[in-house]
C-alpha cells in the first residue's frame, strides 16, 4: 500500500532538514525522495502533495512542481570534490583511494547523494561481490563510499548503516614469505636494474615503497646505513637501516665516486616498486615456485629475526613498525627456513660486485 512520510535529519550546515519520502507499494518497497526543506511546515506541503498524487493513483512526478528544491550533486560529483579535498593523504593512499572510488562511482555514480540510502549502498556492495572482487578490496571501497557521504554533510551516512550494510567476510590470508632458494632463483631471472633493489627489500624488511624514495643523499657512507626519512615512511619516523657489507659495497659501486654523485638522485637507479613488483611475478612464473610480492621479503625479514631469538622491540624498531602486538600475532611461526642468502655469491655473480684496481693478491 503507498505510504508517504518525513524524516527529520541533523546537518551541519542548517542544524536540520525535513526529507520527505514515499513508496509505491508495502514494505519491501523502496523509499523515493520527494524533497528535502528547512521547516517541517514545507514538508508537510510536500507531503500533502505526494499524498494527493497517490490518491488520484498517480506517481508523483516533481519535475511538475513550479518551485524545486535544489538539486543535490550526484554521487560522482561528490566523490571528484572529496578527492580534490584529500591534500592530506601521501600519493599512494590517493591512488588507492581513486581505485576504490571509482568502483563505487560504477555501480552509483548517477545517482544523487539524497536520493541514496542504506539498501543502495548494501545493493552497491552485493553487486561487486557478484564481480568477484575481494572482501578486502570491497571494505576499501565501503569506507571510501562513506568518506564521500561525509565530506557532503551527508547525516545520517548511508554507508555507516551497520544494520543494513553488511561487508563480505574476509579470511585473514596465511603468510608464506619464500625461501632462500626462492628468492635466489627469482634474483638470477630478474633484469640487472632491479637485483640490487632485491637484496635490499630482503636484507633490511623495509616496506617496497623505500625503493621509489632513497636517494642518493640518504646513504651514510662512514657508517654504512640507508635513511628512510619521517616523509617516506608508513609511520612518519625517521628510520636507519645498517647495510650488510656485501650490498654496501654493491651500493656505493652503483652510485659511483663520491665527488661525482648527484644527492638528489634514485639510490636504486632505474629500478621501480611497480616495475620490481612485475618482474618478480614473471620471474616466478618462468621458474615454476609459488608467486610472491616485495612485500613478502618484509614477511620473511621479520620472520628470520624472529627465529633469531631477536626480541620483539627490537625487530620493530629495525622494520619500522609501532604495533609490536600486531607484528608478534601475525610472525610467530611463519617460516621455517631459516637460510640466508648468500649475497657475497649472488653479487657476484650478478656483476654487482664493485671492480678490483690493483695487482691480484
Amino acid at each position: 500500500m503507498p505510504s508517504v512520510w518525513i524524516e527529520r535529519r541533523p546537518t551541519k550546515a542548517s542544524g536540520v532538514r525535513y526529507r520527505v519520502e514515499f513508496a509505491l507499494g508495502g514494505r519491501g518497497s523502496r523509499g523515493r525522495y520527494a524533497g528535502s526543506f528547512k521547516t517541517k511546515a514545507e514538508a508537510l506541503a510536500r507531503k500533502n502533495w505526494v499524498t494527493g498524487e497517490l490518491a488520484a493513483l498517480r506517481v508523483p512526478d516533481l519535475t511538475l512542481l513550479a518551485v524545486e528544491s535544489p538539486k543535490a550533486p550526484t554521487f560522482a560529483e561528490a566523490a571528484e570534490r572529496w578527492r580534490a579535498s584529500r591534500v592530506d593523504v601521501s600519493e599512494g593512499t590517493k591512488i588507492q583511494q581513486r581505485t576504490s572510488i571509482n568502483r563505487a562511482v560504477g555501480v552509483i555514480g548517477e545517482r544523487r547523494l539524497d536520493d541514496l540510502t542504506s539498501q543502495d549502498v548494501a545493493d552497491m556492495i552485493a553487486e561487486l561481490h557478484g564481480q568477484g572482487l575481494k572482501p578486502s578490496f570491497i571494505r576499501k571501497i565501503a569506507q571510501a563510499t562513506a568518506m564521500v557521504f561525509d565530506h557532503a554533510s551527508v547525516t545520517p551516512n548511508p554507508a555507516r548503516d551497520k544494520t543494513i550494510v553488511k561487508l563480505p567476510r574476509d579470511e585473514p590470508e596465511e603468510l608464506n614469505p619464500p625461501t632462500a632458494d626462492h628468492v635466489e632463483t627469482v634474483f638470477c631471472l630478474l633484469p640487472r636494474k632491479h637485483r640490487l633493489a632485491l637484496l635490499w627489500l630482503d636484507w633490511s624488511g623495509a616496506r617496497v615503497s623505500s625503493i621509489d624514495h632513497a636517494m642518493v643523499k640518504d646513504y651514510d657512507e662512514p657508517r654504512r646505513r640507508i635513511r628512510l626519512r619521517a616523509a617516506t615512511t608508513k609511520t612518519r619516523r625517521a628510520l636507519w637501516i645498517e647495510l650488510h657489507p656485501v650490498i654496501a659495497d654493491a651500493i656505493e659501486a652503483s652510485i659511483g665516486p663520491r665527488e661525482d654523485r648527484d644527492p638528489e638522485a634514485r639510490l636504486f637507479g632505474d629500478s621501480g616498486a611497480d616495475a620490481l613488483r612485475t618482474s618478480i611475478a614473471k620471474a616466478c612464473k618462468a621458474s615454476g615456485i609459488p608467486v610472491f610480492s616485495p612485500h613478502d621479503l618484509r614477511h620473511r625479514r621479520i620472520s628470520l629475526l624472529h627465529l633469531r631469538g631477536v626480541p620483539w622491540a627490537r625487530i620493530g624498531e629495525f622494520v619500522g613498525q609501532r604495533n609490536l602486538a600486531v607484528t608478534a600475532n601475525t610472525y610467530t611461526h611463519v617460516l621455517v627456513d631459516e637460510t640466508e642468502l648468500d649475497y657475497a655469491e649472488l653479487v657476484r655473480a650478478s656483476g654487482l660486485e664493485p671492480p678490483r684496481f690493483g695487482p691480484p693478491s
